[in-house]
Formats: C-alpha cells, structure tokens, sequence
C-alpha cells in the first residue's frame, strides 16, 4: 500500500528529492504522492523531517 502524507506537511520538499520513482509532487497545500506510482520504499518516510509521511 503507498505512503500517504498527512496534513503536518510543511511542503519543505525533502520527500520529492528523495522518492526514487518520482512519484511525489507539490500540492496545493501539501506535497502528494501518487500511489499508482509508489513502490512502498520507504524513503519519503525517512527523509520528512517532521514525521508527517505514513504508510496507507
């Protein structure tokens, strides 16, 4: 199941830099992931600084 992020977003973009399949992208509010294109690595998650990516 893909990686969500939540609302604690603070769109620093450290998630988009670290996705390997570019599956993350600027939001209107938050930055997203498309779940259709996301691996389940794992690396988002590690790479937020506040916590804010979950799996789904």
């Amino acid at each position: 199941m893909a990686y969500e992020i939540t609302e604690d977003c603070t769109s620093c973009g450290a998630c988009e830099d670290s996705c390997p399949v570019e599956a993350i992208s600027e939001g209107s509010d938050k930055y997203v992931i498309d779940a259709d294109t996301c691996t389940d690595c794992g690396a988002c998650a590690d790479a937020c600084p506040v916590g804010a990516i979950v799996e789904g």
